[in-house]
């Protein structure tokens, strides 16, 4: 389940990039991704039937965020949040991870992200976009509850043009 609530956070407030460049770097991750849900790395009943996010620009070349996730009974929650994109700490809203974030973008195509809840790390997100941009890979890194370093890999397709 923890890799569900991970995913719920994946995008929610993406951004991040040098403020003199941030339109043009951000504007890759423009439009809707689609989770490979298949690919989860969670038994097939636990899977969630669908997790898609919408990365969109904001004010002053900000990024807004939203995760849809339908889970596997059919139950749907969202996540959803703003970054100014530089690295400022923003709020996040209707997550279970997550109520605040920070990301920052060090070169074309990929994104970081560190996530926090009440004061106390929950994980750091880095989306790696493809060449083509046709696909993106998260890499999310935790703690497990034995204090051991977790890394987990999900699979995106784009579903709309940015």
């Amino acid at each position: 389940m923890r890799a569900l609530f991970s995913l719920l956070v994946v995008g929610f407030v993406l951004g991040g990039t040098p403020v003199q460049a941030q339109p043009a770097k951000a504007s890759s991750l423009f439009g809707v991704w689609a989770v490979d849900v298949s690919r989860l790395p969670m038994p097939p009943q636990a899977r969630p039937k669908s997790v898609t996010i919408a990365f969109t620009q904001a004010p002053n070349s900000g990024l807004t965020t939203r995760v849809d996730v339908t889970d596997a009974s059919g139950a749907q929650t969202y996540a959803e949040g703003t970054s100014a994109l530089d690295g400022t700490p923003a709020p996040v809203q209707g997550n279970l991870e997550a109520n605040v974030a920070a990301t920052t973008m060090p070169v074309l195509g990929v994104l970081v992200m560190q996530l926090g809840r009440g004061g106390t790390p929950a994980s750091t997100r880095i989306y790696a976009l493809a060449d083509d941009g046709k696909s993106m890979i998260e890499t999310s890194a935790y703690f497990g509850s034995d204090g051991r370093p977790i890394l987990r890999t999900h699979y995106f397709s784009r579903v709309t043009p940015r």
